[in-house]
């Protein structure tokens, strides 16, 4: 008798263990469909066009803006671009982690009021198979994202053409 309630006992715990696991690896799943939802351009789909140049194509998320991965001076890093932005604009956390350095400051007006900006420059800026360099960019303190504004001094060094839902970017 004893045996039997051990063993049933055992089953019930690995039960347990069971929905545990299923639990975790539905979490698991969910939480890599919700990130590519969020920016479904972590790997950036780079090919030539017929003259040679670099050519980026990236798809719009859920909420209709475009994300995509890239990198700043070798450091991977998240960009959502913003054609209403003067410059690139990086959160001030983030631009310490790069190592990027300030050059003065100036009062920038962005979509939340006026704040104090620090100037800086990236000195290689990708996305894909397109680089780009010497990037003004502005560190801003008051940004509370993850992601960086990729504003017109780096948009304005590459051609850009949206058809659908799909924005094709192209070297100069």
């Amino acid at each position: 008798m004893k045996t039997s309630q051990h063993t049933f006992a055992a089953a019930k715990y690995f039960v347990w263990i069971a929905w545990f696991i299923a639990f975790a690896l539905l979490v698991f799943v969910f939480q890599e469909v919700l990130k590519n939802q969020w920016n479904p351009n972590t790997q950036p789909n780079s090919t030539l066009d017929s003259n040679g140049k670099a050519e980026v194509k990236l798809s719009q998320n859920k909420q209709g803006h475009y994300l995509t991965t890239g990198s700043i001076n070798g450091n991977e890093v998240t960009f959502l671009l913003d054609t209403g932005a003067t410059n690139v604009s990086i959160p001030l956390p983030i631009a310490n982690q790069l190592g990027l350095k300030k050059y003065g400051s100036h009062i920038a007006q962005t979509a939340n009021g006026p704040v104090k900006v620090y100037q800086t420059v990236i000195n290689r800026l990708s996305i894909g198979n397109i680089y780009l360099f010497n990037v003004d960019a502005s560190i801003n303190p008051g940004m509370r994202s993850n992601e960086i504004l990729l504003g017109m001094s780096a948009l304005k060094q590459v051609e850009f053409s949206q058809s659908g839902k799909q924005l094709t970017l192209r070297e100069q």
